[in-house]
C-alpha cells in the first residue's frame, strides 16, 4: 500500500468556532520512498485567518481570498489519497479540519487507514517532546527551512521522520559475489536524510584487490 504523508494549516484551532482550512500538502510514499507525486493547494477559506494563525503560517487573507475554494479542489484530493494509507502528525487535527470541510457540501468522511506519528512518537519516547521540531532534533534532521508551518515543508520533514519512527532509516542494498557486487549503489535514494557516498571506481578496484590478497593469505 502507498502512503501520504498529510498535512493542513488552518484559520485557527477550532472546528466549532468555525475555523477552516487554508492549506493542504502530500507527498506519496511508495515503500517509504517519495516518488515525487505530490498535491498541493492554497485554499480560499471564506473567511479571516486569527492572529495565532498568522503567526504560526502566515498566510494573509489578501492572499487566501484569491485561491480555489475546498469545494473546488476536492475531488481531486480525495483521487489523490483513495486506497492509500495516510501518515499524518497530530491526526486527529488534521481529520476533525478535513472532514468539516467535506461535510460543508455533503460529501462523507475520510475513511482511509491512518497512522499517527504524534501517538508513535509518544509510545517510543515516553515523556519526551515529540513536536515535528522535536523528533527533527531527535533524528538530526534539518528543519532551518521551517520557518512558518507551512504545508509541504512540513511533509517533507514528516516523511523524514517517519522514517526514522519506523527504523527504516537506509534502504537494503542486495550485494553480489561476482563482478556486479556493487550495482546497486547507484540506485540509493537521495530522499533519506543521511548522506550516501558513492564509492569511487578506483576505491572499488583496491577493494577487490584487498579481498583476492585477502583470501589468498588465508588460503580461502
Amino acid at each position: 500500500m502507498k502512503e501520504i504523508i498529510l498535512d493542513t494549516e488552518t484559520t485557527g484551532i477550532s472546528v466549532e468556532e468555525g475555523h477552516r482550512i487554508v492549506e493542504i500538502g502530500c507527498i506519496e510514499l511508495d515503500n517509504l520512498i517519495p516518488t515525487k507525486n505530490n498535491f498541493h493547494y492554497y485554499i480560499n477559506p471564506e473567511r479571516k485567518v486569527s492572529e495565532d494563525a498568522f503567526k504560526v503560517h502566515g498566510y494573509q487573507d489578501s492572499f487566501l481570498s484569491k485561491q480555489k475554494k475546498f469545494s473546488e479542489i476536492a475531488f481531486e484530493f480525495l483521487k489523490f489519497i483513495e486506497g492509500k494509507r495516510l501518515v499524518i502528525h497530530n491526526a486527529d487535527f488534521d481529520l476533525a479540519h478535513l472532514n468539516n470541510e467535506l461535510k460543508l457540501f455533503g460529501k462523507e468522511q475520510i475513511k482511509n487507514e491512518v497512522i499517527d506519528t504524534l501517538s508513535l512518537a509518544r509510545d517510543k519516547f515516553p515523556g519526551s517532546q515529540v513536536s515535528l521540531d522535536a523528533l527533527c532534533k531527535r533524528f538530526r534532521i534539518d528543519n532551518s527551512k521551517r520557518t512558518f508551518h507551512t504545508a509541504l515543508v512540513d511533509c517533507d520533514l514528516l516523511a523524514k521522520v517517519y522514517i526514522n519512527l519506523t527504523d527504516q532509516r537506509e534502504p537494503k542494498l542486495d550485494f553480489k559475489t561476482d563482478d556486479q557486487e556493487f550495482k546497486n549503489i547507484s540506485n540509493f535514494s537521495n530522499n533519506y536524510f543521511k548522506k550516501v557516498i558513492k564509492p569511487s571506481i578506483t576505491e572499488l578496484s583496491q577493494h577487490k584487490e584487498f579481498l583476492k590478497l585477502h583470501f589468498k593469505k588465508n588460503n580461502f
